[in-house]
């Protein structure tokens, strides 16, 4: 409601500056004011117009002012100091509109694809993994529509990199670091199965004991990089033993990546897997068209020889070399001189790098190979859709994921540079507008406490107990598994949930437990902006004080242990003040303590507007702890419960019913449920 106020106040003060003054595009700041007697929205606009028009601040104000009060829903309009205009909304015709659930509706045409998660498929996820994969999820909430917002299509991709050296360096650890056969890596799989001992565990111990046998032998470092560089070209190769190992090995550790998801209530469209971009073509397709484009060509001297680069932007063209005329127009044009810091997209060995088959991935992304496709078969089955995976031999019908109008990629802030270089791409191929519609959505790292270390079972040293985090290594083998983190999350939990509620059943208790430890993950890996670096501690995370998921949690609880106590549904209290004659009852002391809430109620639809064009939901996530606050600062300043005056108890009933709503709303974009009790 604040969105649909604040946007008729723009729209009418353009429309008079454009009649008064033929001005129009003019950029109006507006702000809200620092207190609730000054009104709900402020703008310096006859400051910033005084100069260009010549007249004083407050002649432009009074101007305005006497227009800008006959819109509905505005009280007064005030001249503050010398020029500022203060609107002071009509507060009991907000309050009908916003239990009414009018506000400002978000759309847009054109389908959004979000890239998150894309974990390598080696070993189990751990807690660095799980801010990418919270952060996507809760973009992808913030756009899709809901019963709030028209919203925009959406599809959730997770990049499986099924071909790269991560996977290869467990199938170096099996068939060379432990000598076994082909045969004997399936009958592993088979016992582990039996056992009931998961993959990816068994992958993450054997991945941190490949990393250290490469460096182990000063003899044989050479040889064992000579290995693990011909794994990873049979990889890419594919139709070969060694691709069919890891094809089921990485295959089976996707599993258990989507069953750790799924109980963060993530989940996805389609997975797009890196061996069918390399045997389907698509890199094929995307190198031809950068060759005709002007963008990639074979480096035939210096330290790249024998490469395939692609040209940096604003580089010199480069001549012609007229003594190779049997060069084939397919080959690119030869160059005659060297750019030593041009980017390798295929090594001299034949090899394509990330970055080349990433080019070829948003290509497609963008519609722009549309001679080429995957196939697509049905991989993971949720409650309401299905995930498609990518293979060379599909089913005949399908989704369709590629043509998007915009890609939102969460990619850690390591990766800047790979997804600078993908950018680039496409401004050199001439798609400009596909490179704008390009938002690599960064992150920095998680790491733990010392605390949380500790609590985990490391060895700390007295040193590293000094430092502010310590940085997991999956390579090294130092870090949480995630699943691990969230059953000692539940666990905690758990601990807490017995003992205040030992009237419900366990299997209640239980749930209870788990969407505390839920919200609690999710809420801290939210709580920070994209790029500062996180230092996990399940301790502060599982608090019910301070900016946490559960305190959150608990003022959503907290109102409808309220509403229940009163015997009153939600719905009913909110609808009973459609009728009701709040005049009285929102000015003054009391009044303002009840309006406080309401105005910040009002602001869900901007606060979720400015988390969408900043890709930033750190912005949700704060806006809930302030709701919870205020809820908080209602509840303690108004015994609801106690009031005996039925006009106001009526209103400070359905105060509670629409707090419980949106709180519970945005907590819901978040991925983060609202318990029982607590």
């Amino acid at each position: 409601m604040y969105r649909t106020l604040k946007q008729a106040l723009l729209d009418r003060i353009a429309d008079v500056l454009r009649s008064k003054y033929d001005l129009s595009g003019v950029n109006v700041a507006t702000e809200q004011p620092p207190n609730l007697q000054l009104g709900e929205l402020a703008t310096p606009v006859a400051f910033e117009l005084a100069k260009r028009l010549r007249k004083a601040p407050r002649a432009i104000a009074l101007d305005l002012a006497g227009e800008l009060g006959s819109i509905a829903g505005v009280a007064s309009v005030e001249i503050a100091g010398a020029g500022y205009l203060n609107i002071k909304f009509d507060r009991a015709a907000a309050v009908r509109r916003i239990a009414a659930g009018e506000h400002f509706d978000l759309r847009g045409e054109g389908l959004r694809l979000i890239e998150h998660t894309s974990i390598n498929p080696n070993k189990a996820a751990h807690v660095g993994h799980l801010r990418n994969a919270i952060l996507g999820d809760t973009f992808a909430r913030l756009l899709r529509p809901d019963g709030y917002k028209a919203g925009y299509p959406v599809a959730v991709q997770n990049y499986i990199d099924n071909t790269g050296v991560q996977v290869a360096d467990v199938v170096v650890a099996l068939l060379h670091m432990e000598g076994k056969s082909p045969a004997e890596i399936d009958a592993l799989l088979l016992e582990l199965k039996a056992r009931g001992e998961r993959v990816d565990y068994y992958l993450w111990d054997l991945y941190a004991r490949v990393s250290q046998w490469y460096q182990a032998d000063p003899a044989q470092k050479d040889a064992r990089k000579a290995i693990r560089l011909q794994t990873l070209h049979e990889l890419e190769e594919g139709n070969n033993d060694t691709a069919r190992i890891a094809d089921v090995l990485s295959t089976a550790v996707l599993h258990r990546h989507l069953a750790t998801m799924q109980r963060l209530g993530i989940e996805y469209d389609f997975l797009p897997r890196e061996s069918e971009i390399l045997h389907a073509h698509f890199w094929e397709s995307a190198r031809a068209l950068m060759i005709e484009r002007g963008v990639l060509y074979e480096e035939t001297a210096g330290k790249n020889k024998g490469c395939w680069v692609m040209r940096r932007p604003g580089a010199e063209a480069r001549d012609l070399l007229s003594s190779r005329p049997e060069q084939s127009e397919v080959e690119g044009p030869a160059v005659s001189s060297t750019d030593e810091d041009a980017k390798v997209i295929v090594r001299s060995n034949g090899t394509v790098t990330y970055v080349g088959k990433d080019i070829a991935y948003h290509l497609w992304k963008f519609g722009l190979l549309p001679d080429r496709d995957f196939g697509y078969t049905p991989f993971h089955k949720y409650p309401d859709h299905t995930c498609w995976i990518s293979t060379l031999q599909g089913e005949a019908e399908h989704p369709h994921f590629g043509r998007a109008a915009a890609i939102y990629n969460v990619i850690d802030s390591r990766q800047n540079d790979p997804q600078a270089n993908v950018v680039e791409a496409l401004r050199a191929m001439g798609f400009s507008d596909a490179a704008d519609r390009y938002t690599h959505v960064n992150y920095a790292m998680v790491a733990l406490t010392p605390r949380c270390a500790v609590d985990l079972g490391y060895a700390v040293s007295d040193e590293d107990m000094q430092r502010p985090y310590l940085e997991v290594s999956g390579r090294k083998g130092f870090g949480v598994k995630a699943d691990d983190l969230l059953d000692r999350l539940i666990a905690a939990a758990k601990v807490q949930v017995d003992a205040r509620h030992p009237e419900d059943d366990d299997a209640q208790r239980l749930q209870t437990a788990t969407e505390i430890a839920v919200g609690a993950l999710r809420y801290f890996m939210l709580k920070y902006t994209r790029n500062t670096v996180i230092a996990f501690d399940f301790r502060e995370a599982l608090s019910f004080e301070g900016e946490t998921g559960p305190y959150v949690q608990y003022a959503a609880v907290r109102a409808a242990n309220i509403l229940r106590k009163a015997e009153v549904l939600p719905e009913a209290a909110a609808t009973a003040l459609e009728t009701l004659d709040l005049a009285d009852h929102l000015h003054g002391a009391e009044g303002d303590s009840v309006w406080a809430l309401w105005l910040q109620l009002s602001r869900v639809t901007i606060v979720l507007e400015q988390a969408i064009a900043a890709a930033e939901p750190a912005i949700v996530a704060r806006y809930a702890f302030q709701l919870a606050q205020e809820f908080n600062n209602f509840y303690h300043r108004n015994h609801v419960l106690n009031e005996t005056g039925r006009d106001r108890r009526t209103l400070l009933l359905g105060t509670a019913a629409v707090a419980l709503r949106e709180v519970t709303r945005v907590l819901g974009w978040l991925g983060i449920a609202v318990p029982q009790s607590m």
